[in-house]
């Protein structure tokens, strides 16, 4: 009976992850030494491959720009053509080729040597051209080929993929490189948006809707109406914020409302957020609290009205 594609499916990873063990067991002090030379790179790291090691190369190279190690992918075929004017003195080349024999690399390999650029080769045989002429060699373990044949690349280049990600990793925990660091190459998208600060998007300035204790409720129904988020803060010019009111408060406060003070509609020591606060942690905050709004005070200190956030400010940009 012929196996089911699900069957096909679970065999495929089962010899990929299994591959990856032996990847993860063979890690060395050649890794280390990699990763010494990519850290110490004054220039950019240079990803080359052919073929399918070249499409792994793309993804690696991006993987390295984006966690704050520059990185370039350049193509070796393009590189025999002029762009070799892309690997200069103070970069680090990181060349992939499971055979370690292509033959497309070798202009590249060449250069090298020829103006002393650090190489660090990736290759599944120790004995081959490539990691024989490496500064650094990091040899992928012996590993079947998932279709069975051995003439696909898919478990040597799930290693090539692995091991790029290993380096990427061990790079950005050692700089230390945070959330924060991240969102700067990262600003569109979902993941811009999870990143994004409380400061990137709340409201400030002339926009903030603020009185003081002492404003008459009609005042301050102007006020809160005039800026259009359907609250207002109350605190004096410079002061701290007392406290807030909103379309709630106004409802408990039906009878004589108008004869009132901001201070006495309000509800004192509202909930905030600090500016730094990732937004993702300030719709946290408003949904467990059911509010549609936060005021945006120092997280030290007296708690001086700085903006505040909406809901939909962070919807619009692509958080909820």
């Amino acid at each position: 009976m012929t196996q089911g594609f699900a069957d096909i499916g679970r065999r495929v990873i089962g010899i990929e992850a299994a591959a990856l063990d032996k990847l993860a067991d063979s890690l060395n002090g050649d890794f280390d030494r990699a990763v010494e030379l990519l850290l110490n790179a004054r220039g950019r790291v240079i990803v080359s491959g052919m073929g399918k090691s070249g499409h792994i190369g793309r993804k690696i190279a991006a993987t390295l720009a984006s966690t704050g190690t520059p990185a370039q992918f350049v193509h070796p075929a393009e590189a025999s053509h002029g762009d070799l004017g892309m690997v200069a003195r103070g970069d680090v080349a990181l060349v992939l080729s499971n055979s370690g024999e292509t033959p497309e690399l070798a202009d590249i390999v060449a250069h090298t040597r020829r103006f002393g650029i650090p190489l660090i080769g990736v290759a599944g045989r120790a004995d081959s051209t490539l990691l024989r002429q490496s500064d650094v060699a990091l040899v992928l373990p012996p590993a079947e080929e998932a279709c069975g044949n051995g003439i696909v690349p898919t478990t040597s280049t799930t290693m090539t993929l692995a091991l790029g990600d290993a380096l990427a990793i061990a790079l950005m925990e050692h700089r230390q490189f945070t959330p924060e660091n991240f969102r700067e190459f990262h600003p569109g998208g979902k993941l811009g948006a999870r990143l994004a600060k409380v400061r990137d998007l709340m409201h400030d300035g002339d926009a903030l809707p603020l009185v003081a204790p002492g404003t008459p409720m009609p005042d301050a129904l102007i006020e809160m109406t005039r800026k259009g988020f359907g609250v207002v803060g109350i605190a004096e010019p410079g002061g701290p914020l007392d406290g807030i009111i909103t379309d709630g408060d106004l409802r408990r406060h039906m009878e004589g409302l108008l004869d009132m003070t901001a201070a006495d509609v309000m509800t004192a020591d509202p909930t905030t957020i600090g500016p730094d606060a990732l937004a993702e942690q300030a719709v946290a905050v408003m949904n467990r609290r059911k509010i549609t709004c936060l005021f945006v005070t120092p997280e030290d200190g007296p708690r001086r009205p700085l903006g505040l956030l909406h809901i939909h400010d962070c919807l619009r940009a692509g958080l909820g």
